[in-house]
């Protein structure tokens, strides 16, 4: 088992799952406070990195396409401090973050995981009801109806239309984008027989904000509508065969390199004994 906690807060993995939890502190984003914990199966794992800075880094993982709808939604957009799937580290847990990084590659490897897009999700939507605000309104959803409700930054165009209402068969897509430069943030619905999109600002289908960088936690509530719209089944490729001489070379490397961080004081005794144990297991099962 591969673990690490920190301010930002902890990871989790024992092989088959990884548990994220969020840390408790008062600067941890609307977004991840709203999402709370999350368990993400080994399938729906394409990668993991750490990203080395000056005064620590960032443990980032990557999804599969199609695994989850706020993955899939917000497209790489989401940033620190506002995404869940990646961890700020300091400094002195940067070894702990290399080591788990590489746990979870090597894991990939061995049960050869496939890396490409999933026909189902993998990973359970935001429940509903959800509503989030931002900028000039707030997104309501129930599982059956968008509701967008305009406050007092909204442009005379929205506050014209009203509030809006739109039935679920009726929506054909969500679009989410952050806040950027001296573009809007904004949260879009696509409707049957929509002409052009207008400006955010004049969109009676778009909660807009020129402010907050991630919009609270509007993605939450696009990848909500996502989950429950259809959508279109992608053709996989056959699952590649294992093959047995590269399983063994990546447990046998990994098994050198444990070796290693224990000897440099980066896992204690029991860490140690505990990961060469599950490669050991890994290599008896191959």
């Amino acid at each position: 088992m591969a673990e690490i906690a920190v301010p930002d807060g902890s990871w989790t993995f024992n092989g088959e799952m990884l548990r994220i939890v969020p840390g408790s502190g008062k600067d941890i984003h609307e977004l991840r406070r709203s999402l709370g914990e999350v368990h993400v199966p080994l399938e729906a794992i394409a990668g993991a990195s750490f990203e080395p800075a000056r005064k620590g880094g960032h443990l980032r993982l990557k999804l599969r396409k199609g695994a989850d709808t706020l993955f899939d939604v917000a497209a790489g957009a989401l940033g620190a401090p506002a995404d869940p799937y990646r961890l700020a580290v300091p400094k002195a847990r940067a070894g702990a973050a290399e080591y788990f990084a590489d746990e979870v590659r090597d894991t990939l490897l061995v049960y050869q995981t496939p890396g490409g897009s999933c026909d189902e999700y993998l990973m359970p939507a935001p429940a509903v009801p959800i509503s989030a605000t931002a900028g000039d309104g707030t997104a309501l959803f129930d599982g059956e109806r968008v509701r967008l409700e305009w406050n007092g930054f909204a442009a005379s165009d929205k506050e014209r239309a009203g509030p809006q209402e739109f039935p679920l068969p009726d929506v054909v897509g969500v679009e989410w984008k952050p806040q950027s430069g001296m573009g809007y943030g904004t949260l879009r619905f696509r409707l049957k027989g929509e002409g052009p999109p207008q400006s955010p600002q004049k969109d009676p289908r778009c909660v807009s904000w020129g402010i907050q960088r991630y919009g609270g936690a509007t993605a939450l509530v696009a990848a909500a509508v996502l989950a429950r719209l259809p959508r279109e089944q992608p053709e996989l490729p056959p699952p590649a065969a294992p093959v047995a001489d590269d399983v063994h070379d990546a447990v046998l490397r990994r098994l050198t390199e444990l070796g290693q961080l224990h000897r440099a004081g980066v896992l204690t005794d029991e860490e140690f004994a505990q990961a060469k144990q599950a490669m050991i297991r890994r290599l008896q099962e191959s």
